[in-house]
């Protein structure tokens, strides 16, 4: 998810292109409990698997998290705005993204009461530094492309049929990571305020029409996560969720296993 924010100034914060390359230790030390977590499950050597796919499937999306904020950012840098870097958005850090609150509370809240990839933090981006509707474009849709890429590498295993004598219940975590990955990018790419989405439609859209949106922006997330506690609405997107995840070789048993494997309380 992005945020515009229209202040500018000549120089741009001290050392816009400081600490760049420096990957945060708080992203590390997540990749490394998903990969523990994500042996531990493989192996068996958890004595709870439950618990170990929890900590997997919970890591690997925080992962998933910080990388979609992390290409917003990366690709605003080469679109123009150069303060990207003095913002701390390029160490992959999820602390950087708004607040701990947005960026990792909530959307494993989500994830735990409905099995929903919704989106997390922003990035605060100065739009008026980026010139060309195009790149503006980009700019929001690199987030939720960078969902796809995740959700093509979570469900290549089934559509290679590479699973062979692999654990079931790895097999069905990453089933769920990919339902997760799934739902994540087809949410994102509605185009409603606030969501990416509408951020890719948005340049091209006229001046009146901007002006008599952005007041609904902050509340596009709460609208579609309420809209999706009716069972019609949910029943429809997760069909479609399921379609996809059928066509990339993940069954809906799978996936619906994976999630009950999840919450093992």
């Amino acid at each position: 998810m992005t945020t515009a924010t229209t202040r500018h100034s000549d120089g741009g914060p001290p050392g816009p292109f400081r600490h760049w390359g420096r990957i945060s230790p708080v992203f590390i030390g997540i990749v490394a409990v998903t990969a523990v977590t994500g042996w531990a499950t493989w192996t068996g050597f958890a004595e709870r698997t439950d618990i170990a796919v929890f900590l997997f499937v919970t890591g690997a999306w925080i992962v998933s998290l910080c990388l979609h904020e992390y290409a917003h950012a990366r690709t605003a840098l080469h679109s123009g705005d150069i303060t990207i870097g003095a913002k701390g958005y390029l160490t992959l850090n999820p602390l950087k993204y708004t607040h701990a609150l947005l960026s990792i509370v909530l959307p494993v809240i989500f994830v735990i009461m409905g099995g929903i990839g919704l989106p997390g933090g922003a990035v605060f981006i100065e739009r008026d530094r980026i010139r060309g509707r195009w790149r503006h474009s980009l700019i929001s849709a690199a987030g939720p492309l960078t969902n796809v890429l995740f959700a093509i590498a979570c469900t290549a295993p089934f559509w290679l049929n590479a699973l062979d004598g692999v654990p079931l219940e790895f097999r069905f975590a990453l089933a769920f990571l990919a339902l997760l990955q799934v739902s994540a990018a087809l949410l994102n790419f509605l185009p409603v305020p606030g969501l990416d989405g509408y951020g890719i439609i948005e340049p091209w859209l006229s001046h009146s029409v901007k002006r008599q949106i952005e007041p609904f922006a902050p509340f596009g997330l709460l609208f579609m996560f309420a809209l999706l506690w009716v069972p019609q609405v949910n029943s429809v997107f997760f069909d479609l969720v399921h379609a996809v995840l059928n066509g990339l070789g993940v069954s809906e048993a799978e996936a619906s296993i994976g999630w009950s494997l999840y919450r093992f309380w």
